[in-house]
């Protein structure tokens, strides 16, 4: 079975996926008054209609396998872990053909936001140190019913993440 290290998240690295904004360390020009810096539009993601914020809670597996891969063809996705560091599985846009010998796997620090591009397959994050993740999960409104394509991968498509 295939197996995927986990990589530290890099700027560069991360690129064809999408990209991502550290909250917890806020870097670059910020409006400041007497109490406050407010950093302004550091991550932005455009959406007709409504956004929902839908948090989401994974248990650590014994074995980090997937036999399951997701896109969205017509939205990008965005995760905040809030309680741990996670793990994110992804591959890029390949016309609905998964290409898992192609994923990587990113550690993602908590309270960094991911914004993974429209098509690029991915599923739920995973707990990198606590026994359950709990993230934000930031879409329009009903795509899990209305753009979410899941492929259940055949088993020399599968692979096994490590740390």
């Amino acid at each position: 079975m295939k197996k995927i290290k986990v990589e530290k998240l890099t700027k560069e690295a991360f690129a064809p996926f999408g990209t991502y904004y550290d909250y917890a360390n806020p870097t670059g020009h910020a409006l400041c008054g007497e109490l406050h810096r407010f950093f302004p539009d550091r991550l932005t993601a455009y959406h007709q209609g409504q956004v929902a914020f839908s948090p989401i809670l994974v248990k650590k597996p014994a074995q980090m396998k997937v036999t399951q891969i997701e896109y969205h063809t017509t939205t990008c996705e965005m995760i905040l872990p809030l309680n741990d560091d996670m793990i994110l599985h992804v591959a890029e846009p390949s016309a609905g053909k998964p290409i898992t010998d192609q994923t990587k796997a990113f550690l993602v620090p908590k309270n960094t936001l991911i914004k993974m591009n429209a098509c690029v397959w991915h599923l739920a994050p995973l707990p990198a140190n606590c026994d359950e993740l709990c993230a934000m999960i930031i879409l329009p409104e009903c795509t899990y019913m209305n753009d979410c394509i899941v492929v259940d991968l055949k088993e020399d498509e599968q692979f096994i993440i490590e740390k």
